[in-house]
């Protein structure tokens, strides 16, 4: 997104995600962490639904509670592709694309014909489903993020390959030489040819590449100082990035130093944990559910949390109903998860 596990508690390899990869010992601190950002994302896009109804301190304040998780999903998969589970082989590298680009298609998939059915986007779907192609759309915008880890994730295992001398990753190469390539070839078609094409998303901007080189570096590191400072250090973060964004900008760019410090704070608070052995199984069953609560829980933020905020007059109700709202949304995504849990499922759900 810890102790030795057990052969059977480690992850298979057909259940490779995004920030969740099978390693030898698993990282329940790292776990719990996965499950924090999870729902933290979940709060972020219930906090925007609320924003949109008109509840704006509400979901200001509810965007930056959670603001830290997507930087840290990018620390823990930093951490997997450098130090947790890095590739031995390129048939490994272009197999981890694989878990991820093929649930990411079929969501998108999923999310592009409910707006057909529903009539909530005032786009063409075809045209919808051609610009999925080079960008996210607006009816699976969540999926952004996967447009950045993809690249990163393949930035990140060439560069393993080469440090390790393994065989020159020549398909990995030129795919990475294709992404890298690719905008400005775009934006020469759209010159020449005068054709209206949508913006390039398959990129990776320089933060996210630092959030998950020092990432990996504070998750592999075996001490990093009192708990306790890292904790302050997330509460004076947070009131400094509350303040921002109510004052100067909304939403805040994963990029600035008020995220940073947040992003970084959560992790030192986090990192090396002990997770009570009672509670382990649990948190390990939620953690490889992330990915396919992350790729559904936008279904039920707009069916559940969007009609209440809707709803809701003015008043001091707002906050209480954010927290309801998306604690019914996080456990109904995490539950859904969970269900198809089963490896023929997950390859093809998330």
């Amino acid at each position: 997104m810890p102790s030795p596990a057990s052969p059977a508690a480690v992850p298979s390899a057909a259940r490779d995600t995004p920030d969740r990869i099978p390693f030898r010992e698993r990282r329940h601190d790292v776990d719990l962490l996965r499950v924090l950002c999870t729902a933290a994302v979940v709060l972020v896009h219930a906090s925007a639904a609320f924003i949109d109804a008109g509840h704006r301190t509400t979901g200001v304040l509810g965007d930056t509670a959670g603001r830290f998780a997507v930087p840290v999903f990018f620390a823990m998969a930093g951490w997997a592709a450098l130090s947790g589970a890095p590739v031995d082989d390129e048939s490994r590298l272009l197999s981890r694309l694989g878990r991820i680009l093929r649930p990411m298609a079929v969501w998108t998939a999923l999310y592009l014909l409910c707006a057909y059915v529903t009539g909530a986007s005032g786009a063409d779907t075809g045209e919808e489903a051609a610009r999925a192609l080079l960008g996210s759309v607006e009816a699976a915008f969540h999926l952004w993020y996967l447009y950045a880890y993809v690249p990163l994730l393949l930035l990140l295992g060439v560069l393993v390959l080469v440090v390790r001398r393994r065989p020159l990753p020549r398909r990995s190469l030129a795919l990475l030489v294709a992404l890298a390539v690719a905008p400005a070839l775009a934006g020469d078609v759209r010159e020449i040819t005068g054709l209206a094409l949508p913006g390039w998303g398959w990129s990776v901007p320089l933060s996210t590449v630092v959030y998950a080189v020092a990432g990996a570096a504070l998750l592999a590191a075996p001490r990093l100082g009192p708990r306790a400072l890292w904790a302050a250090g997330a509460a004076v973060a947070s009131a400094a990035l509350a303040v921002y964004q109510l004052t100067v900008h909304h939403p805040a760019a994963y990029g600035s130093v008020a995220v940073a410090a947040l992003t970084f704070a959560v992790i030192g608070t986090v990192a090396g944990v002990r997770v009570p052995e009672r509670v382990r199984p649990l948190v390990a069953r939620l953690s490889d559910a992330s990915f396919g609560t992350y790729l559904v829980h936008l279904l039920w933020v707009r069916l559940l949390v969007a009609p209440v905020a809707g709803r809701l007059p003015d008043g001091p109700w707002a906050p209480a109903a954010l927290a309801v709202t998306t604690v019914a949304a996080a456990a109904l995504s995490f539950a859904v998860s969970l269900l198809w849990g089963r490896p023929a499922w997950r390859k093809w759900l998330g």
